[in-house]
């Protein structure tokens, strides 16, 4: 009896040391971060018949393991066409050669998920396939991200290639609202005469508001960036918000105590809020409300997860909320693209938004939106918040004296038509002038020169910045009036802060002449 009880012992034992490995593997899978299904080989009409299902395959698409195994695991996919390259695989599979793809899963709340897959055979010891071991991966985050990425990027693109219009734009507009300028002084005594011309300049001066929002969207439109208090701005423009309301709905304000400070262009981030106001009032039903809201935000380091997310810090945050019709999914992704509008033709321009963007991104600031049809938009800006005070408005350019200029000017502007503008009106106002298209042209000029240059106008990026401080070796007296520099930036650290201004297109005649008699006299 003894030899068969050790028999019987050594039996258990070795069914147990199996046994271990094989809990050991179940669960190993169990445990996967990845979901994991194992099915029959037999594919039927809706796929793989579900054995086995890990807690992270539940997990991923809502179903619990009763309620998967048993199933052709084809009503999870969105795409009948996964099903069919499973079938065109399965017949001549081996080991060692998975079939992968990626799609879209819809999980039991109805939601989409997009996953990425891999199909295994699982052979037994003759090496024949009994299973199919398919593991899943939720990939939805890593989408979003990278089409986060390609809107940007076409943003980005975007934006390039409208600063470089508004660029082009702006030299002809300079020239149309110059010569505007010019032709008025010629027909004064003729009134039909200056209507007309009047009505011209009008044109043109809403066109240079059109490029302006433009630059604003590419970043490249100037700041004349101060401290501001939102909640300030917001109270001294809410009269004209509710009358631009008017019976479409009702305004209300929610404005958090104690507001902190940013640096902004009171002036452009008030034409952000009314842009805003006034799409949440074209989107209003009845019973319409929009609500302004601002408050204080800090975003810890623990929040900043992605690359995407907003960085650290303090901020300011104002809220723009409707009730209103809201925006489907499509019109989300394109809401910021200049000329993107979903109003009918002639009511509105596509730039409102653009403007928005571009003004809240060189704040140095993010915004979001959030909606849903027929239930509204929130939009929400966050700003940096600046330790220092509000500062008070600048004072207004007290006119200047009519006086005849003598001085010699140096113009480098490479449009000849500006170029020939801006020289005739400096030479009609007295000023020796030496027009040239570019640096180099204005060297070969300047060597018959007699008299030294004392103001120089030009746009002194690249080339143009070394071509000005070699100038100013030669004329230490050398003033700088930098026209076209859309770039937000104070003065050169190469020259005083008083002998240099940037003007940017499109600039009337008149500030032209103003602003170059302002440095000259400095």
């Amino acid at each position: 009896m003894k030899p068969l009880l050790r028999g019987g012992g050594r039996t258990a034992a070795r069914r147990a040391t199996r046994a271990a490995p094989v809990a050991l593997l179940a669960a190993a899978l169990r445990a996967q971060s990845e979901g994991v299904f194992i099915a029959e080989r037999k594919c039927g009409p809706l796929g793989l018949k579900i054995v086995f299902a890990n807690d992270s395959f539940c997990a991923m698409t809502g179903y619990g393991a009763a309620q998967l195994v048993d199933r052709e695991h084809g009503f999870l996919h969105i795409e009948r066409v996964d099903i069919e390259r499973l079938r065109h695989w399965l017949p001549k599979t081996q080991p060692g050669q998975p079939l992968v793809g990626e799609g879209y899963l819809v999980r039991a709340d109805g939601s989409t998920i997009s996953a990425a897959w891999s199909f295994d055979p699982l052979c037994d010891a003759r090496g024949r396939v009994r299973h199919i071991v398919a593991t899943y991966r939720d990939q939805t985050e890593k989408r979003r991200l990278q089409e986060a990425l390609v809107h940007a990027q076409r943003l980005d693109a975007v934006g390039r290639l409208a600063g470089g219009v508004a660029h082009d734009f702006n030299n002809l507009l300079s020239v149309i609202n110059g010569y505007c300028e010019m032709l008025a002084a010629h027909v004064s005594a003729n009134p039909q005469a200056m209507r007309e011309v009047a009505e011209i300049h009008h044109a043109g001066r809403k066109a240079a508001t059109l490029t302006q929002q433009l630059l604003a969207f590419s970043r490249r439109q100037p700041l004349n960036a101060r401290v501001i208090n939102l909640n300030d701005l917001v109270q001294s423009n809410a009269e004209i918000m509710r009358r631009l309301i008017g019976e479409a709905g009702r305004l209300d304000l929610e404005l958090t105590e104690g507001l902190a400070n940013v640096r902004t262009d009171p002036a452009q981030f008030q034409q952000v809020v009314l842009n805003l106001v006034l799409n949440a009032r074209d989107a209003l039903r009845d019973r319409g409300r929009i609500v302004i809201s601002t408050e204080n935000r800090e975003i810890k380091t623990v929040m900043h997860r992605r690359v995407t997310d907003t960085p650290p810090g303090r901020y300011v945050a104002l809220i723009v909320a409707d009730n209103g019709t809201g925006m489907d999914a499509d019109t989300q992704k394109h809401l910021f693209e200049p000329f993107f509008t979903t109003k009918p033709e002639g009511k509105g321009t596509g730039l409102g938004l653009a403007l928005v963007y571009g003004v809240v991104q060189q704040s140095g600031g993010f915004i979001s939106v959030k909606s849903a049809v027929l239930v509204g938009s929130t939009f929400e800006i966050l700003l940096p918040v600046v330790g220092a005070p509000v500062e008070e408005p600048p004072a207004a350019v007290t006119p200047l004296p009519t006086t005849r200029g003598t001085e010699t000017v140096l113009l480098i502007e490479e449009d000849e038509i500006v170029r020939k503008m801006v020289a005739g009106i400096l030479t009609s106002d007295g000023y020796r002038v030496v027009a040239a298209g570019s640096p180099h042209e204005a060297l070969r000029d300047l060597r018959s020169l007699a008299r030294p240059v004392q103001l120089l106008i030009a746009n002194i990026k690249g080339e143009g910045e070394k071509f000005a401080r070699r100038l100013l070796r030669t004329y230490p007296g050398l003033r700088v009036l930098c026209t076209g520099c859309s770039e937000e930036g104070g003065p050169v650290a190469w020259l005083p802060a008083e002998r240099f201004v940037r003007l940017a297109k499109p600039y009337a005649l008149s500030e032209l002449l103003k602003t170059a008699r302002k440095l000259l006299d400095a």
